[in-house]
């Protein structure tokens, strides 16, 4: 019987309640398959920040490189500094682990309306693909003299050709497993040298995937697509930045961000996996056990897809839309239903 050690880190306000219900899924589902889960939970956060100044202690991601892969639930906190939470946690995580994926599907599920009145769920099924640790979000650069007339402030984006070649192939590759099309997100009119560069090297990437068609588009023009006509996306590559925004505007699209999984993958799997609903803490209803898990339990589902558990994987999935199909929806998509019950309700439909 197979073994997983994972790293459970529920982090702050709602996480303490979906990753709770995602692990009951992922335990019966483990059960169901034959294989274990061997747990360790972490107090890291905002919260941890709180008590102790630090989000994670000195020796803490080698404590997490220990593991298979991170189950993550959500970090912040309104009596923190919101700028703290992704330079001390998520991003230490994604960079040190190498986490250069982030995977985030998108998919209208059964028994939910999209926002898009006309749209169905044929028309709403694509994977973000967002380029995880350079580009936009590598926080490179100075704030100089800011109470000054004078004051300026940079951040300045990275791009390498190293960088932009392995995201490109591992959505290609994804691309050739799905309906074998890429479409390249950029602004490359306007950022003629990073943008430009990172077209250029996408590009020569495509053309040693003959069987997949690739496209490039704006991202203005991908926004408005995103909302007219979903079903022109398969695969789409994208910045840090931009994956950023469309993969939440992704969430928005299938009907509430409680439902959207997201993967902080490293694919040559030498580092472990952090797996991540993309919404965020949500304090303000913390603590009320009307949370949406879906996206959780489905994060989960994608780390186990990581792991090789493919079976078990679908089957979470599966669990998912027949409970939604049902009817049985939290209060973001108008349901009654509790946090715990939709936990109940993928196992039973498992």
């Amino acid at each position: 019987m197979k073994n997983y050690k994972i790293a459970v880190v529920p982090g702050d306000g709602i996480g303490n309640e979906i990753v709770p219900a995602g692990l009951s899924v992922l335990e019966a589902a483990a059960k169901k398959h034959q294989f274990t889960l061997e747990t360790e939970q972490f107090p890291f956060g905002a919260g941890y920040y709180k008590q102790h100044g630090v989000f994670m202690p000195d020796d803490g991601l080698e404590t997490l490189k220990q593991f298979d892969a991170v189950y993550f639930g959500a970090v912040g906190d309104p009596e923190v500094d919101d700028t703290l939470p992704a330079m001390l946690y998520t991003f230490r995580v994604r960079t040190a682990f190498q986490q250069y994926v982030n995977y985030r599907p998108v998919k209208l599920l059964p028994g939910i309306d999209s926002p898009l009145r006309y749209k169905s769920h044929q028309d709403i099924d694509f994977v973000v693909v967002r380029e995880n640790n350079e580009g936009e979000f590598v926080q490179n650069g100075k704030i100089i003299h800011p109470d000054q007339p004078y004051g300026l402030a940079t951040d300045t984006s990275v791009f390498t050709r190293a960088g932009i070649e392995r995201i490109a192939h591992y959505s290609f590759k994804l691309a050739q497993k799905r309906r074998k099309k890429v479409t390249n997100v950029t602004k490359s009119n306007t950022l003629i040298n990073s943008l430009a560069y990172w077209d250029r090297v996408i590009e020569e990437v495509s053309v040693q995937y003959p069987d997949v068609t690739y496209h490039k588009m704006y991202v203005d023009n991908a926004s408005a697509s995103f909302v007219l006509k979903p079903e022109v996306f398969d695969v789409i590559v994208t910045t840090n930045m931009i994956g950023d925004i469309l993969s939440d505007l992704g969430g928005a699209i299938m009907g509430s961000l409680g439902l959207g999984p997201s993967g902080n993958i490293n694919p040559e799997k030498e580092f472990p996996s952090m797996f991540e609903p993309i919404h965020g803490s949500a304090p303000d209803i913390a603590g009320q056990g009307i949370a949406n898990p879906v996206g959780s339990i489905w994060s989960g589902a994608l780390m186990l897809e990581h792991l090789g558990e493919t079976e078990a994987a679908q089957d979470i999935v599966k669990g998912i839309e027949a409970t939604t199909q049902k009817g049985i929806v939290t209060v973001d998509l108008g349901g009654t239903a509790k946090t715990t019950e939709i936990a109940d309700s993928v196992i039973e439909n498992m």
